[in-house]
């Protein structure tokens, strides 16, 4: 391996395990540490959707151990958003007006979320959530996966704020939600965007083995080892990360 990989596969932990925490699989943070660090702009994409998907899929196992998956608020925004992310992933798109507005979004929700951190656990047990009607999932869902597919994450940078503000779910079951939400639209971005396995680098053994380690931690803090408010804090920070991203390129 050479030090660019190995590099790589301890930016690779460290976003893993911040991200995983929330629910998210850190494409978002993938994307700007290869984008920094010059890797070659055809290989980005496809190597942060594997990455996804490999963390999404141990953060949904883990989270649905401890009852932490809605599935019946997840499901429809899923199906939904599976086809959208294979149309986004399949386009290339110079969106970098687009991509100022949604960072844009993606700070004002970060700032929202630091500031309601404090007071977090009383209002989620006083105003608890509601449910989100079938046709409002399905809009969502498409809108969302056609963003994720677009951008080459999975969709959780968006999904989670809004299901919090919403009330849709507590900051937890958004996280649960939000793990089986960007891997089926990680598993459908990479599927249009990288259909030919030799466009992922031979580091890719070692760089799962970063990120597989990265989500075992950062799902242990997102399970219950983290307070509610602590855990606002950090998807406020993932927030903040994906916004600065999506601003510089």
């Amino acid at each position: 391996m050479s030090e660019l990989d190995i590099t790589l596969a301890i930016a690779f932990l460290v976003i893993a395990a911040l991200y995983a925490s929330v629910g998210h699989a850190g494409a978002s943070g993938y994307i700007a540490a290869m984008a920094l660090l010059s890797v070659p702009a055809a290989t980005i994409k496809p190597v942060a959707l594997a990455l996804n998907i490999l963390v999404a899929g141990i953060a949904v196992f883990r989270f649905s151990r401890v009852n932490l998956v809605p599935w019946r608020l997840v499901v429809p925004l899923a199906i939904a958003s599976t086809p959208m992310a294979y149309l986004g992933g399949a386009l290339q798109l110079p969106a970098q007006l687009y991509q100022r507005i949604i960072a844009v979004i993606l700070a004002t929700a970060a700032l929202q979320l630091l500031f309601s951190a404090p007071r977090a656990l009383e209002r989620e047990a006083n105003a608890g959530v509601r449910p989100l009607p079938l046709a409002a999932a399905l809009g969502i869902g498409a809108l969302l996966g056609f963003v994720a597919g677009l951008t080459g994450t999975g969709g959780a940078i968006y999904l989670t704020p809004l299901l919090i503000f919403m009330r849709y779910a507590t900051t937890r079951i958004a996280a649960g939600a939000s793990a089986v939400f960007v891997l089926v639209n990680s598993i459908s971005g990479l599927v249009a965007a990288a259909p030919d396995p030799l466009l992922l680098p031979a580091a890719m053994p070692a760089w799962f083995a970063a990120v597989a380690v990265g989500a075992l931690v950062g799902t242990q803090f997102g399970r219950g080892a983290l307070p509610i408010p602590s855990l606002r804090r950090l998807l406020a920070i993932v927030l903040l990360i994906a916004a600065g991203k999506l601003w510089l390129i």
